[in-house]
């Protein structure tokens, strides 16, 4: 397969025809990505970026990252908000978001999220990339800046809370969030089924807090949501579960100060 993936880059000199060759033969992961994604405006932004990133590394912002737990297989320091000034001054692109991803540095991932573009992320690479998410900061970013514009992601958001790994649980809540802070043409039934699907995460104290503020989130969205999550703060304190009966009372004192 890979054989054949070669050939077509060596025949096709067409971005189009890299794309698609790469899109059905290989995924977002495979190590000859940068070789075939070999569009030389893109790899001439690609390169500019890695330098223009080299003047933000503040070693004392990584070093006090990694004493907290924060690793990276390389971290710049560099904060988020130097990161959206530059991401600022070049377009979205897929192939230049892919070659950011596959560097593997804190920045470069970061920025990929920044640079991607939404319609051109594939049901396989968002779940590869959120797979790969090993920080919190990781999983805020993307749901921030790319995640709720992607095409699947709603049913991302469902499929991710009911993942295996922590930081995957804890990216499709925080989706889900996001989701109902910017979309506001998703009728009720939607959030109430998303609602009935955090019930089951509230027993979990590793997921309590941004579990807490996702229920509010629904909750502000309209009356009729509030309502619903009134409903929820009875049922899960009924639960046999500490961790259940704190994100109750925690819910209930956030919907008291909104209210």
């Amino acid at each position: 397969m890979t054989a054949f993936c070669f050939l077509l880059s060596s025949f096709f000199r067409n971005q189009l025809y890299l794309e698609v060759c790469f899109k059905i033969f290989l995924k977002p992961n495979i190590e000859f990505m940068e070789f075939l994604l070999d569009d030389p405006n893109v790899e001439q932004k690609y390169q500019e970026i890695l330098r223009r990133l080299i003047p933000l590394q503040n070693g004392v912002v990584s070093d006090s990252m990694e004493a907290r737990g924060i690793k990276y297989k390389v971290n710049l320091g560099a904060s988020v908000v130097s990161l959206k000034n530059l991401a600022s001054n070049y377009d979205r692109n897929h192939l230049l978001a892919l070659k950011l991803w596959n560097k593997g540095w804190r920045e470069t991932m970061l920025l990929s999220t920044m640079l991607e573009e939404p319609s051109e992320v594939s049901s396989n690479q968002a779940d590869y990339w959120v797979k790969n998410f090993e920080t919190l900061e990781m999983a805020e970013q993307a749901c921030m800046n790319l995640l709720p514009y992607i095409p699947s992601a709603y049913d991302k958001a469902m499929q991710w809370c009911k993942g295996k790994k922590k930081l995957t649980k804890i990216t499709g809540i925080l989706l889900i969030r996001r989701l109902a802070q910017i979309d506001e043409n998703v009728p009720n039934e939607k959030w109430e089924e998303f609602l009935s699907m955090l019930e089951t995460l509230s027993k979990d104290a590793a997921l309590s807090s941004v579990l807490v503020r996702t229920v509010c989130q629904i909750g502000r969205r309209n009356h009729e949501l509030k309502i619903k999550v009134l409903s929820f703060v009875c049922d899960v304190n009924d639960f046999e579960s500490k961790a259940a009966r704190a994100v109750a009372r925690e819910i209930m004192d956030e919907l008291e100060m909104d209210f």
